[in-house]
């Protein structure tokens, strides 16, 4: 009998894998990854370690969820070590719950690796913390889909009058209908807003803006992205210390006209 091992890759940067989750990509025999690990961090495998494509995006499935399941039990049962390589952390929306309940039902070992999770990692590094004692002392990591058993306005409500800031993972395509119903359900429609595209890679775009404002300012957010709601997004006025994409291409042309 092999093992799996349940890795979170972390939010982009490869600098953000830990130190067990290398260990397991150098152990592995096989990798199954997802769409939206940094192919850099494949690099550390084994040269004769082989690879399986498992990505989901919003338009097509490469592998159905239970093909998935299905590989990594038959993989382990041959005696393979497995790492199941997944964007983030496992047990945050990224379905390594059900992975970790489905080799449970056939008693293959498994170890769950946990990884930085893209709704802190990305508001970090646009300069917004989550919490912070002046702003907000509770957080919600939610999706833009409903909670099984509440209706959509039962859900938003409860959002909208519970937690100081909400990090929305999965949201960018509904944001116009997300504003709507937190400000519908009570939020401020000055409620500062942030969107941060591809956040902690090269590629990392951040746009602010209110409940009010933000959708027509959002026109070049596309998936993956988090937005995040609350006070908190004020701070990034003060401590936005990554320079993104759209900053250096600012910097170099204001450097080539000089």
């Amino acid at each position: 009998m092999g093992k799996v091992f349940l890795v979170g890759a972390g939010p982009g940067d490869p600098d953000l894998l830990t130190i067990k989750g290398l260990k397991a990509i150098k152990e592995a025999d096989v990798i199954l990854y997802d769409r939206l690990v940094n192919k850099k961090i494949l690099e550390f495998a084994s040269p004769s370690t082989k690879f399986f494509y498992c990505g989901k995006d919003p338009n097509r499935y490469a592998l159905p969820q239970e093909e998935t399941n299905k590989m990594m039990v038959a993989l382990a049962k041959k005696g393979h070590t497995v790492t199941r390589l997944k964007g983030g952390d496992p047990f945050v929306f990224g379905r390594g719950g059900e992975e970790a309940e489905e080799l449970a039902n056939y008693n293959i070992p498994f170890e769950v690796v946990p990884g930085i999770t893209s709704g802190i990692a990305a508001p970090a590094y646009a300069g917004i913390p989550v919490t912070h004692r002046d702003f907000s002392s509770s957080v919600a990591f939610v999706t833009a889909v409903n909670k099984t058993g509440m209706t959509k306005e039962q859900y938003w409500e409860h959002l909208a009058n519970g937690p100081e800031t909400l990090c929305v993972y999965m949201g960018v395509k509904r944001l116009p209908e997300i504003c709507q119903l937190l400000i519908k359900h009570g939020r401020s429609i000055d409620t500062p807003v942030a969107l941060v595209h591809m956040g902690t890679s090269e590629q990392q775009i951040t746009v602010t803006g209110t409940l009010s404002t933000i959708v027509e300012k959002s026109h070049q957010i596309k998936n993956p992205a988090i937005i995040i709601v609350g006070d908190v997004v004020h701070m990034r006025e003060k401590i936005n210390w990554f320079r993104e994409q759209a900053d250096q291409a600012e910097m170099s042309l204001s450097l080539s006209t000089k």
